[in-house]
């Protein structure tokens, strides 16, 4: 590539990721604001695990933190979990580079996972629970008031269909959540950003990606299956994902079968109600009927509906 062809593809990157960047910060700002994310005066830990989201994650938020209208500090936490090969070095090499407070945790839960899972078998579930409690009671330890996790749209949407598919519950990942005990906030400040613009733009800006695949374990089958079918049909229906996240935020409990979230036990007619039906005859407008047999439709006016009714009685 020649000098010029160098530095047209430079200026077309750097294009890409401000544009990107704009997109995300965007994204971002609209999920903290809907959610209520950060407040005035919180300390969000952000968890690094050295992947192309949490990197993204960290990034947006320091660059919000300068244009926010409200104050909070930022510390990163990584949690080395001593898996074999582990690069030490990157995370805090790059973390030097911001200017941040950050800590690494050191847990030896590989050591645990291979000791209770079988071989062959699958550590994801068991790793992110031991991960989870570490990161939660350091998050107490520093006086973190929100905890913020990298898991953007797709993430979410995934777990819907992973816990619809093989758990049998209408479940995803919530942007906001406090935990069971009611200790720790959960932010997911990622949750209106889709997975390819933060892999566009983690390659655009030359994050040190750490792989997740040093621990050995095989590959999360039920989540890969999951992820493949709607890659498919966002390539063969565009604009299905932003539909089905859509759907996940206009839930209408009235209208489905859950008797947990609907009282449908105590519900009741109303015995004074007008005998109308939902809407009044006289706002629809007319009727357009199939004739079968003439092959056509029959046009009728609003003062040809049911002028007699036959009743038969045993």
């Amino acid at each position: 590539m020649s000098e010029v062809d160098l530095q047209e593809q430079v200026k077309k990157n750097t294009t890409r990721m401000n544009k990107l960047q704009k997109r995300l910060r965007r994204e971002v700002g609209m999920a903290i604001a809907d959610y209520n994310m950060i407040e005035d005066g919180d300390l969000v830990m952000c968890c690094l695990s050295g992947g192309k989201d949490s990197y993204a994650m960290l990034d947006i938020l320091i660059n919000l933190q300068q244009r926010a209208p409200i104050s909070f500090n930022i510390v990163a936490v990584n949690l080395d979990q001593k898996q074999p090969g582990f690069p030490e070095h990157i995370l805090p090499a790059y973390l030097d580079t911001l200017g941040i407070a950050y800590h690494i945790l050191e847990k030896d839960t590989y050591s645990i996972v291979k000791d209770k899972i079988p071989e062959g078998k699958t550590t994801c579930s068991l790793c992110s629970r031991l991960r989870r409690g570490t990161l939660y009671g350091f998050a107490q330890r520093i006086g973190a008031t929100k905890i913020a996790l990298g898991h953007h749209r797709d993430d979410i949407i995934e777990t819907l269909f992973l816990n619809m598919f093989y758990g049998g519950k209408m479940k995803a990942m919530p942007p906001k959540l406090l935990s069971d005990d009611g200790a720790n906030m959960v932010i997911r400040p990622l949750a209106y950003s889709r997975e390819k613009d933060i892999a566009e733009y983690a390659a655009l800006k030359q994050f040190p990606i750490i792989p997740c695949n040093l621990c050995g374990s095989q590959e999360n089958l039920k989540r890969g299956a999951i992820k493949d079918m709607l890659n498919s049909w966002d390539k063969q229906y565009p604009g299905r994902i932003e539909t089905i996240f859509t759907a996940m935020q206009n839930t209408a409990p009235s209208q489905g079968v859950d008797r947990e979230n609907f009282d449908f036990l105590s519900l009741k007619r109303d015995e004074n109600a007008p005998l109308k039906g939902d809407v009044a005859e006289s706002d629809l407008p007319a009727f357009d009927f199939l004739d079968i047999s003439n092959n056509g439709h029959i046009d009728l006016d609003a003062a040809q509906r049911i002028d007699v009714v036959t009743t038969f009685k045993p």
